[in-house]
């Protein structure tokens, strides 16, 4: 094996430790999070999104996808914001709505 592959190699372990280091520091940050213990608001239908998110995403200069992650008892323990649109489209990866869940490991989202 060339020095030229051993560098390619050791870069590659380097590129996966580095992607690996930080999921676990997203995971590490969603399990301290403040109020993740008890969850927030419970969401039993659309009236509930409408009132906790109706107000602030009514007044967004800008459309905006936003995924609200939950619980097994439908609490809200988080909210991210996937993608800030322009003035003419909003082109997202299915992929990318379900990535905050799978990182965070809850059972659902909105």
């Amino acid at each position: 094996m060339t020095a030229t592959a051993h560098t390619e190699a050791l870069l590659e372990a380097l590129r996966r430790n580095l992607h690996v280091l930080g999921e676990l520091a997203v995971r590490y940050e969603v399990e301290t999070e403040p109020g993740r213990a008890d969850g927030g608001p419970s969401i039993t239908g659309p009236e509930d999104v409408r009132k906790l998110l109706g107000e602030e995403m009514g007044s967004l200069c800008q459309e905006q996808v936003r995924v609200l992650l939950l619980d097994r008892r439908n609490r809200v323990v988080g909210q991210r914001v996937i993608y800030q649109g322009n003035c003419y489209s909003s082109v997202i990866r299915p992929a990318e709505v379900l990535r905050p869940a799978v990182l965070e490991g809850v059972p659902h989202l909105i």
